[in-house]
């Protein structure tokens, strides 16, 4: 699992890109697949695993160092975020209720998140950001009212992201999050794209989150209360899944509202997702600039 391929967006010398990144660099493939711009058509055409096995034997074209990290899929249609998906986070409402029959669902704006190792921004209407690492799944064939059974046929591949949220602006008003969740740069995607291959790949998997290199969440996909599958199958009822749609599946407890007095992420700070398999995603923290 840890030898898949990752497939990044970024920019470089004044253009958005897509490629196989690694340790040192990333072999361009949107010169090399033209008929493709980015990779959410890379996925359209089911060609995710084709390019990165093309690309295997290449050099690279860009150093680390001359890039900058995109959000993987640069416009979804859809970006969908699962709330309370864990026992201990669903245990901090303290409503008796053990768990919520269906998912809780909200959306966000791809302008509410940037890529990996660029900074999330703090903005001057609040200084509750607060953190939450979750694991993203990228659907690559379309479908409706898709069974669970057939749910995982549908992913492409696996990210992770900063669901970053503006705590006190999610309860602005009384039945949404909508505002909280959607401040300009305040979460990021990546940093990379890695295929989906079978069940085994998601079935256990460790989240971390660490805040200036302190666990502050972790927990394991094993115990999440709604199942990948589970949540394919829901959110497919009422919309239709297409290629390049992104689904976030939902943070461990130990988010900074949690805390004794709240802690919250401020300028400086480095905030790290980690998830076995898929990598670390990496940002830190700044202040917006005055207008």
């Amino acid at each position: 699992m840890n030898n898949l391929p990752r497939l990044a967006s970024f920019h470089a010398e004044g253009k958005s890109r897509y490629g196989l990144a690694r340790d040192n660099g990333v072999v361009d493939l949107s010169i090399r697949c033209p008929e493709w711009p980015s990779l959410r058509e890379v996925i359209a055409a089911g060609a995710l695993s084709k390019v990165a096995s093309e690309a295997a034997g290449l050099p690279i074209d860009f150093s680390l160092d001359d890039i900058t990290y995109e959000i993987p899929i640069p416009a979804p249609e859809k970006l969908i975020c699962v709330g309370v998906n864990f026992p201990d986070r669903n245990a901090e409402y303290k409503d008796g209720q053990e768990a919520p029959p269906n998912p809780s669902l909200f959306v966000r704006f791809p302008r509410s998140f940037v890529g990996h190792d660029a900074p999330i921004i703090r903005p001057p209407e609040s200084p509750q950001l607060d953190y939450e690492g979750e694991i993203v799944i990228v659907i690559g064939k379309a479908g409706r009212r898709i069974p669970q059974a057939d749910a995982l046929s549908h992913i492409a591949a696996l990210s992770l992201c900063h669901e970053g949220t503006i705590r006190d602006w999610v309860r602005h008003a009384k039945f949404n999050v909508t505002q909280g969740k959607n401040f300009d740069a305040t979460g990021s995607i990546g940093p990379w794209l890695v295929p989906f291959k079978d069940e085994v790949q998601i079935a256990d998997v460790r989240l971390t989150t660490r805040v200036n290199g302190e666990t502050r969440q972790e927990d394991r996909t094993s115990r999440m209360i709604f199942s990948f599958a589970r949540i394919i199958n829901y959110i497919s009822i009422f919309t239709t899944l297409v290629p390049g749609d992104v689904i976030v599946t939902g943070t461990p407890t130990g988010a900074g509202a949690r805390s004794d007095p709240p802690v919250w992420l401020k300028p400086g700070d480095v905030v790290e997702v980690e998830a076995e398999g898929i990598g670390t995603l990496r940002n830190t923290v700044a202040d917006e600039d005055a207008p």
